[in-house]
């Protein structure tokens, strides 16, 4: 029963989805468990690369730490996702550092396992090039968001972006499901940790949103839309 669990988890993987049963088989012989606590680093910038995380349950993020602590979150996974890849491609050491943000149970695949998986499968390479050509594309976009949106327009923008990717309907609203701190939101925006406080407590105030213990819940999403340019 387990083994068929697992085998319906990598098929909606988007990478995995084409992938035939023998070879999501040969997969689960490779892929091996992992767990981390809540705030474990997975791995830091410039540590080499050689594995592939798909993640099962919880949250990731992905972020670069200055030398002064400074900290820029990228981007979020949550489960069927996948991060690390990078590495595994051109064989550079890591580019980023992932940290739990909850308690992760992932699979891992080792480096020549994920090639052998690409030589067999070459349909795993394009749709890798996919999902990479989006996270360019929203890098991208981060980049003109820091230039010509204010920080109200950001938060509400990122705000918005985290309801649609990792959004629960709750009753009155869309609750945000990753427990996010001022400090982290403002890492996401590009912003100090006070202006982000002010900005929450303006939404709040307006009743476009509700916290409760690190929770975010989206309430008028029409005018938080309104609000980003």
């Amino acid at each position: 029963m387990e083994a068929e669990i697992e085998s319906a988890y990598f098929k909606q993987v988007y990478i995995f989805a084409s992938l035939s049963d023998e070879d999501i088989r040969a997969f689960m012989g490779v892929a091996r468990r992992r767990t981390f606590r809540a705030g474990e680093v997975i791995f830091h910038r410039d540590d080499p690369g050689q594995v592939l995380y798909v993640i099962k349950e919880g949250k990731v993020k992905i972020c670069l730490i200055s030398p002064d602590g400074q900290e820029i979150s990228l981007v979020v996974f949550g489960k069927g996702e996948y991060f690390g890849e990078l590495a595994l491609l051109d064989g550079l050491p890591r580019s980023a550092d992932a940290i739990a943000l909850e308690k992760v149970e992932c699979y891992t695949l080792q480096r020549s396992d994920f090639h052998n998986a690409i030589m067999k499968n070459p349909k795993i390479a394009i749709q890798v090039l996919e999902v990479l050509s989006k996270r360019l594309r929203s890098t991208d976009q981060q980049v003109e968001d820091l230039i010509f949106l204010d920080v109200y327009g950001r938060v509400a923008k990122k705000l918005l972006e985290l309801a649609e990717t990792h959004g629960v309907q709750v009753e009155g609203g869309t609750l945000i499901d990753v427990r996010l701190t001022q400090q982290e939101l403002a890492s996401m925006v590009g912003a100090s940790r006070e202006s982000v406080n002010k900005v929450l407590g303006y939404f709040t105030d307006k009743q476009f949103i509700s916290t409760d213990k690190h929770r975010i819940t989206l309430h008028r999403l029409s005018d938080l839309k309104r609000r980003i340019y």
